[in-house]
Order: structure tokens, then sequence, then C-alpha cells
């Protein structure tokens, strides 16, 4: 009984292999042996950092148009082909012949930053010589690729109309043929309702489920009608707020603790004209100009924009005053009660916001320091909307907007990867110098490496980007923080992927991640880029979630990430492994052990993280020391294996689950105190949570 009250008592566990060695053509079958050492007392324990792992979002893939933003409509605006008209409408398409229609965009809008329309001229009529087919002449849409209707959901298209006459529009979701109709309802209004544009709003609940859907406008009555800012979104969404929800829940499940945004390049853009712009993506969606991001080579509607990633879903309560006290002050007032619904990604995810912005320096083209201060301005606008008093010019702004109380931005990205630029460092200083005048408390995180070296200017935090064509290289970037300063400024590490997307990529970013925690007294954040790609519009061939219309899944890298996510906040302790073989063999094993607390039952665990990244079985005794006695419930213990047949085996929209981690109870041999038995494959990620008891 004496011995139940000593202070520490060294548990062994005798972790053995139990999983049959599928079908790895790596050679011949060996088992490895080897020890990890884990003093999980108080004293070794240190604490990791609080938004250690987060999420970085950029309008990358269709990450946004076309992704997580539900809008259904590609170009809306009618404003993609570029301000001059005539101009391409595409992806738009003609319902009809030249016999029937003439289709053409002017510059007759009433948003003044969004003057392209659409201009229709029907030739036929509804009855007489020049008859239209019975389901009339117009225009469709395909949406990013099909839009995916699914019956018994319900649609709110919006659409501004103007013309010349009395109006029959037809408002149809129909199949990509146009010959299954899923919903349908009429715009019908007298000629002097339509003289000037007219907002109109229908509610269309599918009646059948097709991935590959349109939507159409068409009619069969004679004259000439103009359309413009035309909108599907479905009322399903993430909290209401205008995100697919199935995309913005598999995010909520890595439990993400930042989100940077909105990137990238995307902020550089390739030429200054065409960079993000935050200004121009507040406001009423209808207003927004969007832009040609020029970096990937698509256009933008701005719908996901500086405000959806800083605020809650509002109305626009002073709008709505405005347009009652001068109803016929614009277009955007000429209906009743405007109701804008706008939301903040991160505030939903519980994440804090980390905002990147240009620093006047594009991929080919840079601003001189001398000339910088515009652009400085810009960005102290913009800290301004996000957190001044809603009494100042921008915090004004945001509080008619519905959310007076300031945001939470506590961390800014002065440009992106542009350290080596000719006047990054004296437009960094002018930024910087600004910023810390007027909010003193946030930290900047500037592009330049201090990984190797100590930087030569301010900051708060330093970039750290790394991309690896081969897994071995990611794996053995575990180490690279070992002798960085630790009285420097500390690293964020915002970017990090292997380029190929298998379980290897996953391992070899797993190696990597350890080793981020080992040194997580340097390195403060880090996050996987990029994270969502269309598959039907890739700019990269590796992301952590891919996407079509109506399917998705996470890569092995995903499952990688999903592992890690009880680390942020978390304790970790000394590990130490040992082995009785070849060096190599301990250069393909990498561990780390934590605590951490879960919030849904606050019962508490010791995590240990292996990833085995060679071809051979390791059978691994575990040596914990600084426990209470007993106070290892192995029967509550849990382990979760991320493997597969091959380690190049990847997810795909045929075989979403082919790589995804298994959870099972963690085997007992026998009674307490008896050897456990759990896997360590090879070519693995392997996490054994141990429950801890407290006497």
């Amino acid at each position: 009984m004496g011995s139940c009250k000593s202070p520490h008592v060294v548990l062994l566990l005798y972790v053995m292999v139990c999983i049959v060695y599928q079908s790895f053509a790596f050679g011949v079958d060996t088992n490895q042996t080897a020890k990890l050492l884990v003093d999980a007392s108080e004293a070794s324990g240190r604490p990791i950092s609080e938004t250690m792992f987060g999420i970085f979002f950029e309008e990358i893939n269709h990450a946004g148009a076309g992704g997580l933003w539900a809008e259904l409509v590609s170009n809306r605006g009618f404003e993609a082909g570029g301000p001059n008209v005539p101009s391409n409408i595409d992806p738009w398409s003609i319902i009809g012949n030249e016999s029937s229609l003439i289709v053409s965009t002017d510059r007759s809008s009433c948003f003044d930053r969004n003057k392209v329309a659409l201009r229709m001229e029907v030739l036929c009529d509804s009855q007489g010589a020049n008859s239209c087919p019975d389901d009339g002449v117009g225009i469709y849409n395909p949406g990013f690729w099909g839009m995916n209707i699914e019956k018994g959901k319900t649609y709110s298209v919006v659409l501004y109309v103007r013309s010349s006459g009395s109006v029959n529009v037809s408002v149809s979701l129909m199949g990509s043929d146009g010959l299954q109709k899923l919903a349908a309802a009429s715009i019908i209004a007298s000629g002097s309702e339509v003289s000037n544009w007219k907002k109109f709003k229908v509610m269309l609940e599918a009646q059948g489920t097709n991935p590959n859907s349109r939507l159409q406008l068409t009619t069969t009555r004679k004259g000439f009608i103009w359309f413009d800012q035309v909108s599907v979104m479905p009322l399903d969404t993430y909290k209401g707020h205008g995100f697919w929800k199935d995309l913005a829940v598999i995010l909520e499940d890595l439990k993400p603790q930042f989100m940077r945004f909105p990137g990238g390049s995307f902020v550089e853009g390739e030429w200054l004209r065409n960079a993000f712009r935050w200004k121009e993506t507040i406001g009423p969606w209808e207003e927004r100009p969007g832009h040609f991001a020029d970096v990937w080579m698509y256009w933008t509607d701005d719908g996901l924009g500086y405000f959806e990633f800083l605020q809650v879903g509002i109305f626009f309560s002073s709008v709505i005053q405005e347009c009652l006290e001068f109803p016929l002050k614009s277009c955007f007032c000429r209906y009743q009660f405007l109701k804008i619904l706008f939301m903040q990604l991160a505030e939903d995810l519980g994440t804090l916001p980390i905002w990147v912005f240009n620093n006047g320096i594009s991929h080919n083209d840079e601003v001189d320091t001398s000339s910088v201060l515009p652009f400085v301005q810009e960005a102290l606008d913009g800290l301004e909307f996000a957190r001044g008093n809603p009494n100042s010019t921008w915090g004004s702004l945001r509080a008619a907007m519905g959310h007076p109380e300031p945001f939470d931005l506590r961390y800014v990205g002065i440009g992106n990867e542009d350290c080596r630029r000719k006047n990054y460092l004296g437009n960094y200083l002018k930024f910087y110098s600004a910023i810390k005048r007027a909010y003193p408390d946030i930290k900047i995180i500037s592009n330049c490496d201090g990984s190797s070296q100590k930087l030569d200017h301010p900051a708060d935090l330093f970039d750290f980007h790394f991309y690896a064509d081969d897994a071995k290289n990611m794996f053995s970037m575990a180490h690279h923080f070992d002798q960085t300063s630790r009285s420097g400024p500390k690293a964020f590490v915002s970017e990090y992927a292997v380029t190929t997307g298998s379980l290897l990529a996953a391992l070899g970013e797993a190696g990597f991640l350890i080793g981020l925690e080992k040194n997580s007294d340097v390195v403060e954040m880090a996050s996987y880029a990029p994270l969502f790609a269309n598959d039907n519009g890739r700019n990269s061939k590796f992301s952590a979630i891919v996407f079509n219309s109506s399917h998705l899944y996470g890569t092995p890298s995903y499952w990688m990430q999903s592992l890690f996510s009880e680390s942020s906040g978390a304790t970790i302790f000394n590990a130490t492994l040992q082995t009785n073989s070849s060096t190599n063999q301990v250069e393909q094993l990498l561990a780390s052990a934590i605590s951490w607390k879960n919030s849904e039952n606050e019962n508490s665990y010791l995590r240990i993280k292996i990833v085995n990244f060679g071809t051979d079985i390791v059978n691994l005794k575990i040596v914990v020391d600084g426990l209470e006695p007993n106070s290892i419930n192995l029967s509550k213990s849990t382990k979760t294996v991320l493997t597969s047949n091959n380690p190049m085996d990847e997810n795909s929209l045929n075989e979403p689950k082919k790589v995804i981690p298994n959870r099972i109870p963690l085997e007992k041999a026998g009674e307490e105190g008896e050897d456990v038995e759990v896997a360590i494959s090879p070519y693995s990620l392997t996490s054994i949570d141990f429950l801890i008891e407290s006497s």
C-alpha cells in the first residue's frame, strides 16, 4: 500500500505489433524494436501555443467562388467580361437563335461600381408569324460546373429587371440539357413597374435532384428586357450565413484556432491593378465590383469579402432606414426592406482572424517606398473598420452594418512572400511604424524568414513557407527549428505541404508537425495550404479538401491534421526515442507526447503520436514516467491509425474514404498492470490516447 503513495512511478507499456503487414512491395517483412521514453511530470511539461494549429483560406482552386461561398451563379453581375461593352458573358449562354432574340451587354446598370448589364432583345412573340418556342427564349447559367439542386430544398433567386414594356419571365432550375424541370416560377410585372430597375426575389422549392443543373430566364413576350445581379442561393447554408454547409462543417471538425485570409498570392496579384482590395469587397453584394484574380486566372464576384471574414450575419438596418427616407436615391433602395445577410467565418468557427494585406507589391510591379503611404492608409482604414470606435469613420460603417463591437483582430501580415523584393523592407517599416502607433497590441508578421538567422527589422512573428515535391524532404524538416533563436520573433508556418496528395505526403507532413510541436516555444502557429480545391477548377494538384458541386472529401493531409487538432493549448512533454537497430531506423520514426482535456466530457488524456516513415513494422516499448500510480485507464484508452495498403494511395470523389483514420479501443491483454498490445504499422501515423484518471 505504501508504494501507491509514491509521487512517481515508471509505467511500462509494451506496444507490440498485431496488424498484418499488408502487400507493401518493399522487400522482406521484418520487425524492428524501439523504446519511447516519456517524462510526463509537471516539471517536464511546457504549454503549446493556444493558436498552434489553424487554417489558411485563399481564393485559389475556386475555394470561395464556386466553393465555400454558396452562391450558385457564376458571373452574376455580367462584369467578368470587363467594363467595356459589348463584352463576353461567359458562362451565360443563349436559349434560342438569331431570329428569336439578340443578347448583348451595355452600361445601363443602376449600380455605380457595376455598370454592365445584360440586354435581351426578344424578336419573337407569344403569337403571330414569328412566334416564340413554347418554352420561350432567353439565357441560362450553369453555375460553377453545374448547380447542385436537391429535392425538397428551397433556393432563393434574386435578380434585377428593367424593361421597355410589361414582362412575363419564367425563372426555372433545369437539368443541364434544359429538359428536366426541377423548379419554376414566373415574374409578371407591368411596364410601369419595370420602367426603372426593380429587384425581384423568387423562392423555388426543388421537385427533383440534379448535381449538374442550371438557372434559366426565359420569356415568350416580344420587347427589350435587361437583367443584372442575378443570384441563386440555397437557404440551407452553414448556420444560415451563406456558406456551403458541408464544407464549413468539415472545417469545423479540424477545430482551427485561427484563420489566415484572404491570401497568399491572391493578395498580391500578378499586377497591383488586380490585387485584392478590401474596400471593394464590403457592403451589399450587388454593389461589389468584383475583380479578376490574375494570379489564379479566374473572376471572383467577391461575395466572400473582408466583411464576411470579420462579421456575424446581420441586417443592413442603416441602409433600410436610408431607403425609407430616400426611396428614389438609387435602385439599391427600390424595394421594401432590403435584407443583407453577412457572416464571419472565423467567428462562427471560433477562430482568430489573421488579415494579410497588400504592401504595395505584386508579382510584377511594386510601389516605391516614397509613394507607399496611400497603401499604408488603406491598411489603417481596414484596421479601423475591424477595431475602431463605432464613432470613427470606418468603425461607424462597421457599426452601421450591425456590428458596433470591435472585432478580435490581433494579427496582421504585411504582404506575402515579398521579403526579397526591392522595396519590401522600406515599405514594411512604413507599415510597421504606422500600425504600432495606432494599435500597439497588434502582432505584426514579417515575410522574412527568421528561422536560421535573426531578422534585421522589428517583427512579432515571421512567416515561414515550405513546399516539398518529395515527402522525405518534408519529413526531414522536423528538426528545422531546433536551432532557431529563442529570443527573437516567433514563427508562423502559414503555408506547408507536400505537393502530391498521397498518404506518404501526409506522413511527411505529420513528421514536420511533430517537429513544430517539439519546437512550440518558438513556433506559435501553423497552417496547411491550400485548403480547398474544386475538382473542376484546380490551380494546384494538392489540397486538404476537394469537392465538386455535390460531393467532397478530405485528403490524407486533411485527416493527418485532424490528429493534431487537440495540440493547440495542450502541454507537451519530453519524449525520447531509442532503438537497438540501425541509425536509419531511428530517422524513420518521430514521436511526441502531449496532455490534453476533452472539452465535451472533461476527461484528460496523454496522447502519444508516432510517425513510422519506414517499410518495417516497429515493436515499440513506451515508458512513461511522472504520473501517479495506476492513473492510466487502459480499458478506456484508444488508438487511431492513419495508413493504407500502399503509401501512394490517395482519396478521390470515387473513393473518398480510401485513406482515413481508424479509431478503436486500445487492446487490453489482461488484468491491470499487464502488457498492452497496439499496432505501429509501416508507413503510418498512430495516435494513442491514454485516459488519465486522478486518484
